[in-house]
């Protein structure tokens, strides 16, 4: 089963908040989690981020992925770094998510 950390939309409409959820992959965006780690309201200002670090740090810690929001989250709540120095990888390295698939492109060349 693959788990990511992920945001779940709340709120009214044109005024979403988000809880940063841990969730199976598969599960749709405002369905079925495992756990519940905190919540982000992008519309204050400054945004206001509610994360608890013990969770999300053993969430990673079990191999759940971060999607890319939820990976700036975590970097600036500090809870990446500190997953990075526990394990032993270099501070500076992000957390990535899987590459898009190139598509192909068909070129046609002109007879002139």
């Amino acid at each position: 089963m693959a788990v990511k950390i992920r945001l779940m939309r709340v709120g009214k409409k044109k005024q979403p908040t988000y809880r940063v959820v841990v969730a199976d992959a598969r599960s749709p965006r405002d369905g079925r989690f495992i756990e519940i780690i905190g919540q982000y309201e992008p519309r204050q200002d400054p945004s206001r981020i509610t994360l608890d670090h013990d969770k999300a740090l053993g969430w990673l810690e079990k191999g759940a992925q971060p999607t890319e929001r939820v990976a700036k989250i975590l970097e600036v709540e500090g809870v990446w770094n500190e997953y990075q120095t526990k394990h032993g990888k270099a501070a500076g390295t992000k957390p990535t998510a899987k590459p898009a698939k190139a598509k192909a492109v068909k070129v046609e060349a002109s007879a002139e």
